[in-house]
């Protein structure tokens, strides 16, 4: 068995992004299709959504109690006291057949944001940036079928980073006073039946957490890439881990999914918990104040 327990039957399309917020004791995820952010209080079980006029790639929390969150095609801060949404980046120029997708905050302040093809052929015209708090957009990397798996060591000196479509986990040196990147390197190739990497997750011990939704797992890799366990998923679809004091959420997807499958597996999209066997690394904050 995981030790994985169905916390909110939420129904996603693609539910990604989680983040914990440890002021508020909230846990918040979007559904990319759904336009939408949900939150549940992890104390009292309290849900609340936030929609969005277009899809909600990802998002980070902000030192002014903001989210920055990625559009479509370019990044907004949004106030959940006041539901004002305030444009941050100019739309980037890509074609239209792509959109956003993972995103974290690094430990530079900024946000780092991927984009991906959504056709079906998944051509490698994805695009990984970087947003500073004054928006400043710049390109970081590319090449990319499927931007994901963001994430930094502990330290914050390494950045990890996927690519869904190609298997691949790969790393770079980190400079977090100026968000430089060093040394890239290739951790790990990973087919589908290892699990492709999607979202991610760094613990207190360096070890990298890759969801795997095409094996229906949790991979934990150690920094040099090498698998140190792989956790089964109760349902084919997980998306990405998120630490949250002792206990590991993971959102999943809908989209996509058969008929059949759904209906073996009717809590897809879902959020689900297990105990966590090890703390996360510290989130970063956005520097917009």
């Amino acid at each position: 068995m995981s030790g994985f327990e169905l916390v909110w039957d939420s129904r996603c399309g693609v539910g990604e992004s989680p983040v914990w917020d440890a002021s508020t004791r909230r846990l918040l995820f979007c559904d990319i299709p759904g336009k939408r952010i949900n939150l549940l209080s992890v104390d009292d079980g309290q849900r609340t959504s936030w929609d969005f006029p277009e899809v909600v790639g990802s998002f980070g929390l902000c030192l002014s109690g903001r989210l920055v969150v990625a559009l479509r095609h370019h990044v907004v801060l949004y106030d959940p006291r006041t539901g004002d949404i305030e444009n941050l980046t100019d739309p980037v120029a890509e074609p239209p057949t792509n959109r956003f997708n993972d995103g974290k905050v690094g430990p530079d302040g900024c946000f780092w944001v991927g984009s991906m093809d959504e056709r079906p052929q998944r051509e490698k015209r994805g695009v990984l940036y970087r947003v500073t708090p004054d928006g400043h957009i710049e390109r970081k990397a590319e090449g990319y079928a499927v931007s994901n798996g963001l994430a930094w060591s502990p330290d914050g000196r390494t950045m990890y980073h996927s690519d869904s479509t190609a298997g691949i986990i790969e790393a770079w040196d980190f400079a977090s006073d100026s968000g430089v990147l060093s040394n890239h390197r290739v951790l790990a190739t990973l087919t589908s039946d290892d699990g492709r990497p999607d979202g991610a997750a760094v613990d207190v011990e360096g070890a990298y957490w890759s969801a795997g939704p095409s094996a229906a797992c949790i991979n934990r890799f150690s920094p040099q890439g090498k698998l140190l366990e792989k956790i089964e998923f109760p349902v084919p679809g997980p998306t990405m881990p998120c630490f949250a004091e002792r206990h590991l959420y993971v959102t999943s997807l809908r989209e996509g999914r058969s008929p059949e499958l759904l209906e073996r597996n009717p809590t897809l999209g879902g959020l689900f918990r297990m105990d966590a066997p090890v703390l996360g690394a510290p989130v970063a904050l956005f520097g917009d104040s």
